[in-house]
């Protein structure tokens, strides 16, 4: 009888204290209760500092210390030196063949310059599609090869942006860059020294022109006083010049790191 009440009482005890193991445990606060640091939430999630997305995607750039930060290369290249590809304006993929009103994706297909109706970035009834307009002078993302090919904070510099990197750097022509044989302008802040290097890569229309002796780069910005033209930045062998071009040409781009 004294073995069976040994035995009641060592049960009981087991399970008073798999009841307070039980209670303890139960008690315990989960992880999931923790306030968030605010700190650390991006977009909509609970991020690490380290998993804070790369404005840049990876691209290098040069801070000339002006408003943007500009590329150390053009969209389709790799290395400073190098062409890179050539778009129309608004157009985010180079072409295969030639860069032509006929062919421009923002027209309605006319071969001549009198018969092209522009279907998108018009302030000038006369010359849209039906009479169109839409007062748009600056390119939307969707529309800037910088922004759909780089991503991130990318994107083609405005009319203005080109502006001032004219008149607050030294502009030395070179025939030989860095020992690669390429032409083109190296490209030094007047602030802080720093320096990019835009190639001579020429532009396209039906063929490949002046590549090696001249340089176009489009800004982000339309022409005001003419819709079917767009703001650029040409460099040859004797200056460096503000030009409004035919927005059907490839020309080349440089994008600009925004804030």
């Amino acid at each position: 009888m004294k073995k069976l009440n040994f035995f009641a009482a060592v049960c009981c005890m087991a399970a008073v204290f798999t009841a307070m193991s039980i209670t303890f445990v139960s008690c315990k606060k989960d992880k999931t209760d923790e306030p968030k640091d605010p700190s650390t939430e991006q977009n909509g999630g609970n991020q690490n500092e380290d998993e804070t997305p790369d404005p840049t995607n990876g691209h290098g750039y040069v801070d000339l210390g002006l408003s943007v930060k500009w590329a150390t290369c053009n969209v389709g290249a790799t290395t400073p030196e190098g062409y890179g590809n050539y778009y129309a304006w608004g157009e985010t993929a180079p072409k295969e063949t030639y860069y032509y009103w006929d062919n421009y994706t923002m027209g309605n297909g006319g071969s001549t310059l009198g018969d092209v109706k522009l279907t998108k970035y018009c302030n000038n009834a006369s010359f849209g599609q039906d009479d169109f307009t839409d007062t748009k002078t600056v390119l939307d993302l969707e529309d800037d090869a910088a922004n759909v090919n780089w991503g991130g904070k990318w994107r083609m510099p405005t009319d203005a942006e080109w502006t001032e990197l004219r008149e607050n750097c030294e502009w030395t022509l070179t025939n030989d860059y860095n020992g690669t044989g390429v032409a083109g302008r190296i490209v030094t802040s007047k602030t802080n020294s720093n320096s990019i290097f835009l190639p001579a890569a020429g532009y396209r229309n039906k063929n490949l022109n002046y590549a090696g002796t001249s340089g176009e780069y489009w800004s982000s910005s339309l022409n005001a006083d003419d819709s079917k033209t767009a703001m650029e930045v040409s460099l040859n062998e004797t200056k460096v010049s503000r030009y409004s071009q035919y927005r059907c040409f490839g020309l080349s781009v440089r994008p600009v790191l925004g804030k």
